[in-house]
């Protein structure tokens, strides 16, 4: 039986992470991603609410570790978003968009 990638890196009832630390660890993720969070919002690719949604999903993610230990490995932004983190599509599709 396998698990649906965010079923693996939610636990159920498991209380939220600080959002301060999350917020950071969002905007560290878009840098190391080669995401401008800033220029995603001024061209109407990201609204308020998008970018919430981003920070709740960083606070309910259980790989919170692994991401501050996967944005350890280097400062280098354009690296690609791991899969195991709960934004990686909303980076990808961020990436995207600036792309175009």
């Amino acid at each position: 039986m396998t698990r649906d990638r965010d079923e693996a890196l939610v636990r159920p009832n498991r209380p939220l992470g600080p959002v301060r630390e999350h917020f950071w660890k969002v905007q560290r993720m878009a840098q190391a991603t080669g995401v401008d969070l800033a220029a995603s919002m001024e061209g109407d690719a990201l609204s308020q609410e998008d970018w919430a949604e981003m920070v709740a999903r960083c606070r309910s993610c259980a790989w919170t570790e692994g991401c501050g230990r996967w944005l350890a490995q280097g400062d280098e932004a354009g690296r690609d978003c791991p899969e195991a983190c709960r934004n990686q599509q909303s980076f990808d599709l961020l990436k995207a968009v600036a792309a175009e």
